[in-house]
């Protein structure tokens, strides 16, 4: 019986801790020029090409109208279909099996049987003589020759067949590993929520900062061709000088350059939003909210701490396969003991289309493992080193969220303290504008100050959209380290 139990065994450890890991292959980059221009699908080559692909293969298309989007969407959609997800919940089907096959070892096992069978037999080429029988068949009225060699058998079976382990030690410990092997793999599943939660949270805040981005950039580029104008006018009118005109022209380019950046980089970031979500990469879609600034009432790091140690899935995923490897050990030890099981069976045989009678056979077995010391102690061995591993995973991850906490905590204070003092930036350098302009239009100085002023307020305003994703990001970052981002993003948030 410890046979069955150490491939089980094996099987349940080496899929639950293996992660297998794919490698991308790059192609050299080749000239442009050498390649040669690839003619566009036709509709009819596509759809002929998806009716080639197998069921379950899906392509994605976009939908022709704008995909209203809120946070909550967004974050769902990405629970929802993102690929990490999904292979994840395989994984705990795969872990579910494991744990049926154990517990079978528990279960008695009934099976039918049934069968027929029609056999010819050669007695003279089995060695078989019949004048040896010569006597006895003339007692009967009967003589050798008249014996036939060759003889016809038909016959019917069936059975009903019963094994049952009455003491096995190992097999219990093993099915209680086997239970908690199922906890491992849905704690992967749920710390693989929170990270794709995360991801994509931080992607919805990168796109609306970067919209914001995009509008900051074209207001600022109206204005800077208002104040060209206004230069070019002067000039013309013969009360400015073509230097001014030349400053404004330089800094209404600079700022277009900014716009054309800005807008690239939000279509950049849209199709990594919508690859997060697992839709097509060219759907369309229209934020529906804002970017949000609530300020988080933070706990001691010493509570936080604590909070965490109850809600972080990889700490909670360790745990679990130290459970999962101490009732392997446990199994491993208690294979010394014997075990005890029952076998047999009932039916009926006879001659096809005969006579049939009742057959049975019940029967119970004692196996002691003898000269099995040295295996079982390199099986121990190996248990005991994957405890003291997994211990100190535990101990080392335990390190690990304290560092990310306390770090994430001082993000959160520095970068809302750096959005108030980015938004008083924002109203100073608007007032130094205002107050260059009136200068200009005074005849006082000419528009280097404007040009100036310009830039700054451009800057800080710019700055203060960064400030503000970093802040956002910073909280959801904190529910990552505490563990619960996939469930109370919101709540940090201040939604």
């Amino acid at each position: 019986m410890t046979t069955l139990g150490r491939p089980l065994r094996r099987s349940l450890i080496a899929g639950l801790l293996c992660i297998g890991a794919g490698h991308a292959q790059t192609v050299p980059a080749r000239n442009q020029a050498d390649l040669p221009t690839a003619p566009a699908p036709t509709p009819e080559a596509v759809r002929s090409y998806e009716q080639t692909l197998p069921a379950e293969v899906h392509v994605l298309r976009p939908s022709a109208a704008s995909l209203p989007l809120s946070l909550d969407d967004a974050v769902n959609r990405g629970l929802q279909q993102n690929l990490q997800i999904a292979l994840r919940r395989q994984n705990e089907h795969r872990v579910r099996g494991l744990q049926s096959t154990s517990v079978n070892a528990l279960l008695p096992s009934l099976t039918a049987t049934g069968q027929t069978n029609t056999q010819e037999i050669n007695l003279a080429a089995m060695g078989f003589k019949p004048a040896s029988l010569g006597p006895l068949l003339s007692q009967f009225g009967g003589s050798a020759s008249t014996f036939s060699t060759i003889v016809k058998v038909s016959t019917s079976s069936g059975q009903i067949n019963l094994n049952q382990q009455l003491f096995n030690v190992p097999a219990f410990f093993l099915y209680r590993a086997a239970r908690k092997a199922s906890s491992v793999a849905t704690f992967e599943t749920l710390n693989t929520r929170g990270g794709v939660a995360l991801q994509v949270g931080e992607q919805y805040l990168r796109v609306l900062a970067d919209g914001a981005q995009v509008e900051n950039a074209r207001a600022q580029v109206q204005s800077d061709q208002l104040a060209f104008e206004q230069a070019r006018d002067r000039q013309q009118a013969g009360v400015g000088i073509h230097l001014d005109t030349l400053r404004a022209q330089v800094q209404l380019q600079q700022q277009q350059q900014t716009l054309v950046s800005n807008e690239t980089t939000l279509a950049k970031d849209r199709i990594q939003l919508n690859r997060l979500m697992g839709v097509a990469a060219d759907q369309d879609f229209t934020l529906t909210d804002t970017t949000p600034f609530a300020d988080l009432a933070l706990l001691q790091a010493n509570e936080t701490l604590d909070y965490a140690f109850t809600k972080r899935k990889d700490l909670l995923s360790l745990e679990a396969q130290m459970e999962v490897a101490r009732q392997t050990a446990r199994a491993i030890h208690f294979e010394r003991l014997p075990t005890v099981a029952a076998t047999g069976y009932y039916g009926v045989l006879g001659q096809t289309r005969g006579l049939y009678h009742g057959v049975f056979v019940a029967q119970g077995s004692l196996n002691f493992p003898i000269f099995k010391e040295a295996q079982f102690r390199g099986e121990g061995e190996v248990a005991q080193a994957q405890l003291m591993a997994l211990r100190r995973q535990i101990d080392s991850l335990k390190i690990t969220i304290d560092q990310q906490i306390r770090s994430s905590l001082l993000d959160v204070q520095s970068s809302s303290d750096l959005v108030k003092v980015a938004r008083s930036n924002v109203v100073l350098s608007r007032q130094e504008l205002a107050d260059a302009i009136d200068r200009f239009k005074a005849g006082v100085s000419d528009n280097l100050p404007v040009v100036q002023a310009q830039g700054t307020l451009a800057s800080a305003e710019s700055q203060l959209v960064q400030r503000l994703y970093d802040y956002n990001a910073s909280k959801l970052s904190l529910a990552r380290s505490v563990g619960v981002v996939e469930t109370e993003y919101k709540t940090y948030l201040g939604r």
